[in-house]
């Protein structure tokens, strides 16, 4: 479920993907100095790769053992003895103090989804999986922008969260034709819809009580994501903005749009894009 970009056709867990050209990700990692740009890909790379593990719709006991690999990769890195396929993070994981729990948390994250399909999970299994897929990478990204240490884990777990949260909001029917259902348990039980599958959910004719619950949480998430940022040094949070406002324009689009069925994807237009791309890129 975290936000990846399409692979391009050819490659392959040898060959990385990159981030695809436009997108949000790639015009905020094109921000940054060339040595910290590349390990932002690699970081990149390395996410996408067990993100498709996790979503490969393979046998779920083959998608585990891979993970597992990926585990003992990480590992294998870390004792200085790196496989080929995590070779690219030798650098950055020295360079910039990249820590090793933040990459299993990452897998760990994938493994939710391979392991079954979530369906309305706890509101604590909610928030722990925001931190594995999406804050994690956050702490992993904080640590090659060069923030402080202390403000740079704070600014991961909310614009992780935040980012999280948005992906869900916007990719509800996506993710219900897939089985799948991460809006959380206490808040259907709130309009009592006790027992939710991801048809349920989205019939229900107060889902969007649920929806407006979540998209306040991930409100209060970028306001205080653009309150660190506030008191940040510029030069080292110009791609957390510029991701920020990217995303924040996607949840107030799916926010304008409603919760109503049929509900048609969301995506900001490409002047919106651009002001969002000039303002964070270039002041």
């Amino acid at each position: 479920m975290s936000a990846t970009a399409t692979p391009l056709p050819g490659e392959t867990p040898e060959a990385p993907a990159l981030p695809a050209a436009g997108s949000s990700f790639y015009t905020a990692m094109r921000l940054l100095p060339k040595e910290r740009r590349e390990a932002m890909y690699a970081v990149y790379a390395f996410c996408r790769a067990v993100d498709d593990v996790a979503d490969d719709g393979g046998a779920r006991e083959v998608r585990a053992a891979e993970l597992d690999r990926w585990r003992a990769d990480i590992d294998a890195l870390y004792a200085g003895r790196p496989p080929a396929r995590v070779k690219p993070l030798e650098e950055p994981m020295r360079r910039f103090g990249l820590k090793r729990e933040d990459f299993q948390a990452v897998i760990d994250g994938m493994a939710m989804d391979a392991e079954e399909d979530i369906v309305a999970p706890s509101e604590a299994n909610l928030d722990l999986y925001c931190d594995r897929v999406a804050s994690a990478v956050g702490r992993l990204s904080v640590r090659i922008f060069g923030m402080p240490e202390e403000e740079g884990i704070r600014l991961a777990w909310h614009q992780g969260r935040a980012l999280q949260l948005t992906n869900i909001l916007r990719d509800i029917d996506e993710d219900a034709a897939r089985g799948r259902l991460y809006l959380p348990m206490e808040k259907f039980h709130r309009i009592g819809l006790m027992n939710p599958t991801p048809q349920s959910a989205l019939a229900h004719p107060r889902l969007a009580e649920v929806c407006r619950a979540v998209a306040a949480e991930a409100q209060e998430h970028y306001r205080q994501t653009w309150a660190i940022i506030a008191k940040s040094p510029r030069r080292a949070t110009k791609a957390a903005r510029l991701m920020a406002a990217a995303y924040r324009l996607y949840l107030d689009a799916v926010e304008k749009r409603g919760w109503e069925a049929p509900r048609e994807r969301v995506k900001p237009g490409k002047l919106s894009l651009l002001l969002v791309a000039l303002r964070h890129g270039i002041l």
